[in-house]
């Protein structure tokens, strides 16, 4: 196993209600009303979606830039009062740096977003991070994963993914990568080369060689 990758949102850290938050606040200032179902269309995805996703739902005239300042505003202002980590995410992580196993953070996220949450979590827990400013495309392309890969100098098929949405688990599979998924917002299902688990506390460092 020559890499682990992290994705972010819901898989490291429980940002999903945040973002819920958030989401529901902006669509309010556009004069619409925002839905858990309208978030499950966006689980895994990039800001650009997002924002285009929430002009069509809206009818809004207003401007995608302002609308994506609203969103990234809104999410730094509120992870800066701290983040929840997914149960058994800070074990792996020091697992696998026990064993020297180099370690990314891949994420569909803005490098603002990402930050705020490396701040509480420790940028210093990770050998290469990868956010939405460091590709042309985002999550369900393999782009972000191949690119973390190389960051290392490793071949994808000797790294594990670990992800909970469908785009993502589509982006660690097409980069030739296993998958270890932890569902949250919406089912994946089971294929070969991938292992689903409900939570990390069910992964050991040994689980993600064996998937290898």
């Amino acid at each position: 196993m020559d890499a682990v990758f992290f994705d972010m949102d819901g898989l490291l850290v429980d940002t999903e209600k945040v973002w819920l938050e958030i989401e529901t606040d902006v669509m309010a200032r556009l004069g619409g009303v925002w839905t858990p179902e309208h978030q499950t269309h966006l689980v895994g995805g990039s800001m650009e979606r997002t924002v285009d996703y929430m002009l069509a739902v809206s009818g809004s005239s207003v401007a995608p830039a302002l609308l994506r300042e609203w969103m990234i505003d809104g999410m730094v202002a509120r992870l800066a009062g701290g983040v929840k980590v997914m149960p058994g995410a800070l074990e792996l992580l020091e697992d696998l740096r026990a064993e020297e196993v180099p370690v990314g953070l891949v994420t569909s996220s803005l490098k603002e977003i990402a930050e705020a949450v490396l701040a509480f979590v420790g940028r210093e827990r990770f050998d290469t991070i990868v956010t939405a400013d460091d590709v042309t495309r985002t999550k369900p392309d393999p782009e972000p994963y191949l690119t973390a890969a190389r960051r290392l100098g490793v071949e994808p098929v000797r790294c594990v993914v670990l992800e909970d949405s469908p785009n993502g688990v589509a982006a660690g599979t097409a980069a030739g990568c296993a998958v270890v998924a932890v569902p949250s917002l919406l089912p994946i299902d089971p294929a070969p080369g991938r292992l689903i688990v409900p939570s990390l506390t069910a992964v050991t460092t040994q689980d993600l060689r064996d998937l290898l």
